[in-house]
C-alpha cells in the first residue's frame, strides 16, 4: 500500500501511518478505517484500502451521474471517483481542506481495478471484533440499507460500517452511468 505524503491534518496523518503500517490482528478482529461524509462518522475495511491522497483535479465526464465526480490520473492510471456524499443521497460534498480521496481496489468477476471515493475527512483506523458489530437497522437509516454492512459502536457513537461492494457495485455504476447518458 502506498501512503501519499500531504499536508492533510493530523487525524488524515494517524489514519494514514497506520495504513501503511498494517499489522496481524487478532482471529476474529478486522481493521477498518473511519471517515466521514455527509454530517456522519462511516468505516470500510482497510483491506481494500489502497491509498489515501489529498483532494486535488479531478476531470468532469460530461453525462454522469452526479455522484460519479469524473477521473483522475493516478501515476499513469486513469481512476473513476465516487462522491461518496452524492452517492448516498446527500448533497455533493464541497471540497475544503480535509477533503481527500480514498484509493479502493475493487473486484469484478476476474478483474481488480481502482476507484477513488470523495470523502470529508478521515479519522482513524481502529480495530473491531465480530461481537463490536451490531446488523443494519431494517427501516429508519438515511441511506440505502444495501450500503450498510454493519453498525459499530465507537466512543459512544454509532458508526455505519460500509458494505463496498455494494455502494462502489461496478454494475449498478455502469447502468446509473448509461442511463446518464440516456438522458441527454
Amino acid at each position: 500500500m502506498h501512503v501519499a505524503d500531504t499536508g492533510l491534518d493530523r487525524p488524515a496523518q494517524v489514519a494514514k501511518e497506520a495504513l501503511s503500517n498494517r499489522r496481524t490482528v487478532q482471529a476474529g478482529t478486522a481493521q477498518y478505517l473511519t471517515f466521514h461524509s455527509a454530517g456522519a462518522t462511516y468505516a470500510m475495511g482497510i483491506v481494500a484500502i489502497k491509498e489515501i491522497i489529498e483532494y486535488g483535479a479531478i476531470t468532469t465526464i460530461p453525462l454522469m451521474p452526479v455522484f460519479i465526480r469524473g477521473v483522475i490520473n493516478l501515476r499513469g492510471a486513469v481512476v473513476p471517483v465516487i462522491d461518496l456524499s452524492a452517492r448516498l443521497g446527500f448533497e455533493p460534498a464541497q471540497p475544503h481542506r480535509r477533503t481527500c480521496i480514498v484509493i479502493v481496489e475493487m473486484r469484478h468477476e476476474d478483474e481488480i481495478f481502482e476507484m477513488g471515493v470523495v470523502v470529508d475527512g478521515v479519522s482513524e483506523v481502529i480495530e473491531l471484533s465480530e461481537a463490536d458489530l451490531e446488523p443494519p437497522p431494517t427501516f429508519g437509516a438515511n441511506i440505502r440499507s444495501d450500503f450498510i454492512q454493519a453498525m459499530a459502536r465507537i466512543r459512544g457513537q454509532f458508526v455505519i460500517v460500509m458494505n463496498l461492494g455494494q455502494v462502489l457495485s461496478i454494475d449498478e455504476v455502469s447502468h446509473l452511468a448509461r442511463m446518464g447518458q440516456g438522458s441527454a
